[in-house]
């Protein structure tokens, strides 16, 4: 369809949407509301999708229709029926009035990549206020099959904890039927406070090998859940931003008042695991928002993980910038520290250079960045105020986070609430203050504490108060973007705390851990393209003179297989360690605009925590990388996926092969006991 005028039932009962890659149909009628019916990824490919509404909405004072954990059947949304449409450019809309109420709501679909970005729009068309409780952002029943379901734990220090289980054990058949009933069955995954990847990732996967696989990603730094609901032969994903069950949200619509969802993005992929992440991946690309200067891709050398962990001076920082440039680095980031009393904890808000901590002043540390021919930058945590800093005095009450009549504080911090203008301004000022004084070019924005479900200033609850926070936060980190066209922004949250493309499809980089054991760091950057892109994925490598040579070379890898994120006393290490980090950061340079176009594969399975052997491969195309870890006894690995394609050794070129042979065809790698670590190339 491509007509802007609206559709009538009874011309049309259904709604055909087709764009590259995509197939999707809806049927509505007066008995029920609009349902996605088939989803494929072409005319004559097999559909992913079973019959399910495309929004489900919960109102206070509504029935649920069904007892349940689960978020759908609610009245409202059960009682929509169709309007009308139109399909222009990339985007269907699919407009549902609730005859009952006067609720109306405009769904979005808006094709992507290979895949569907997803939201809805409530309006309040009755004459009195609504109390909006949820409303899904994206619902896709599938058949029941051999699925298996994909989700991913995480924790500080432990990102990306991928689990996968088959879906017949995590939603038993319990014979509904026989009961008279409808099947209960719910597995969901949930967030809790600021931190939208602490607990667990805004990802899922529904794979089975012989059909189609979906992928799905909820798009917000605020709270969100994501279920898998039996129901009626099917699973029906349900994908939601906050909602009243979770998360305290609620939001009052006066007569004409609007809801926006936050975005929900699916992809259907034909095959398994692998070709759903990928499909994600270029899902993932597709809804960024690129700017000419995040083309380079640089390689930026930081001084906080291993080095100075927020102690800089002018002393200590000389000899890194030295090591940083004679490695190959590009950028060099002066971490915490640098600002208030030197305090970073306690005096976060003050963004003015600590006096007397430098010799020369701050701009004789960046005048020594240059000198190397790197571009300097520098941290920030733009929504924390420290309990010392003076802005926390000077800003009013509510410019922060309040909840009951108190302001928020969490561990010596306070947050900052971006919906007001005051704390807008004072993050306008610092960013535009260091760009015009310093020439800053690159801004590490870190974001250390969860500060709860919200608050409750301007929100009936304080989970869309905490929504509100994160919309206008990325709103600023865009404006600023557009003041500061060349000027790179990091998403850092103690690491991967934050991982969304909320902030993801508007920032350069994300910092994908704090983990400071480079042997626990491998499963953490093996994983990390499951939920953000290679080219965005901030692997930190950071080699110490105390490591052994193949330790080195295990360290560095993480960086190579990613964002090469470098670290460490550089200028410290023996000639022959130096010498493969200059190698691994060549190695990235030469691939990492094939790595922008690349797709993860994982050849051995996604990382266990406790693997002795992991492996990442980024293919693209014609040829791949692969990396190998070592953590354990010496194994033979077998690489079926790689049947009939050349394996070389490629990093590091000065330490000893190892051996690959071939057994029907397929690669056979003997990798020794570790720790150790392998780059090779795929042809």
């Amino acid at each position: 369809m491509t007509s802007t005028e609206p559709q009538h039932r009874d011309r049309e009962p259904a709604i055909e949407w087709a764009q590259p890659g995509l197939h999707l149909r809806f049927d509505h009628g007066d008995d029920h509301p609009v349902r996605l019916v088939h989803w494929a990824t072409g005319p004559d490919s097999a559909s992913v999708a079973a019959p399910s509404a495309i929004v489900d909405v919960s109102t206070a004072g509504e029935h649920r229709a069904r007892h349940n954990q689960s978020l759908l059947l609610w009245g409202a949304g059960l009682r929509l029926r169709y309007t009308g449409h139109e399909a222009l450019g990339d985007e269907l809309r699919i407009r549902q009035h609730d005859p009952a109420s006067g609720l109306e709501v405009t769904s979005v679909f808006r094709a992507a990549g290979p895949g569907v970005q997803i939201r809805h729009t409530v309006r309040n068309g009755t004459p009195s206020d609504l109390m909006l409780l949820s409303v899904s952002s994206g619902l896709v029943s599938v058949p029941e099959g051999a699925h298996d379901l994909l989700w991913g734990e995480s924790e500080w220090l432990a990102e990306g904890r991928w689990q996968q289980r088959p879906v017949a054990e995590l939603l038993p058949n319990v014979n509904p039927e026989f009961h008279g009933r409808r099947n209960r069955g719910n597995f969901a995954v949930t967030s809790h406070g600021s931190f939208s990847s602490g607990e667990f990732l805004p990802t899922g996967v529904l794979a089975i090998d012989d059909g189609p696989s979906i992928a799905w990603q909820v798009e917000t730094s605020a709270g969100w859940h994501w279920e898998a609901t039996q129901n009626e032969g099917a699973v029906t994903v349900g994908v939601y931003g906050p909602t009243d069950l979770y998360h305290q949200f609620a939001e009052r619509l006066a007569p004409g008042d609007e809801f926006t969802t936050v975005p929900a993005g699916f992809c259907v992929a034909d095959g398994g695991r692998d070709a759903a992440f990928a499909a994600l991946t270029d899902y993932r690309r597709a809804i960024r928002q690129l700017r000419p200067v995040d083309a380079g891709l640089p390689v930026v050398y930081n001084d906080f993980m291993n080095t100075l962990m927020a102690g800089p001076s002018t002393e200590k920082e000389l000899p890194l910038i030295e090591g940083a440039a004679e490695a190959g680095a590009e950028y060099f980031c002066i971490d915490a520290g640098w600002f208030g009393s030197g305090n970073w904890w306690t005096d976060a808000g003050d963004w003015h250079e600590a006096p007397g901590q430098f010799d020369g002043g701050l701009i004789s540390v960046i005048d020594a960045i240059r000198a190397k021919g790197m571009r300097p930058g520098i941290w920030l945590e733009p929504e924390a105020v420290g309990a010392n800093a003076a802005l926390g005095q000077q800003l009013p009450e509510e410019a922060f986070f309040r909840r009951l009549g108190r302001r928020v504080s969490e561990t010596g911090h306070f947050q900052l609430d971006f919906r007001h203008p005051a704390a807008r301004a004072h993050l306008d000022e610092a960013v535009d203050r260091l760009v015009a004084e310093f020439g800053i070019e690159f801004f590490k924005l870190d974001y250390n504490v969860n500060s709860g479900v919200g608050t409750d200033v301007d929100a009936v609850g304080p989970g869309a108060g905490l929504l509100g926070h994160t919309r206008a936060f990325r709103d600023w980190l865009s404006d600023a973007q557009v003041r500061h066209p060349e000027v790179l922004f990091e998403s850092c949250s103690s690491g991967g705390m934050r991982m969304d493309y909320n902030l993801l499809s508007v920032a350069h980089l994300q910092s994908t851990s704090d983990q400071q054991d480079f042997r626990r760091y491998a499963p953490i950057a093996a994983a990390a393209p499951a939920s953000v892109l290679p080219e965005q994925a901030g692997n930190w490598a950071y080699p110490a003179e105390s490591m052994s040579i193949d330790e080195t070379a295990f360290a560095m890898t993480a960086g190579v297989m990613g964002r090469l994120y470098l670290s460490g006393f550089l200028g410290g290490l023996s000639e022959e360690r130096f010498a493969l980090v200059r190698e691994a950061v060549a190695l990235h340079k030469d691939w990492r605009h094939r790595i922008a176009e690349a797709h993860p594969v994982w050849p051995l399975g996604l990382p266990g925590w406790d693997d002795d052997v992991i492996a990442l491969q980024l293919d693209a195309g014609s040829e791949s990388l692969l990396a190998l870890w070592s953590r354990g006894a010496a194994a033979e690995i077998t690489l079926p996926g790689l049947r009939g394609r050349t394996v070389k050794q490629v990093y590091p070129v000065a330490l000893p092969e190892w051996p690959v042979r071939t057994a029907g065809g397929v690669p056979v790698v003997e990798v020794p006991a570790g720790p150790a670590a392998r780059i090779f190339e795929i042809e």
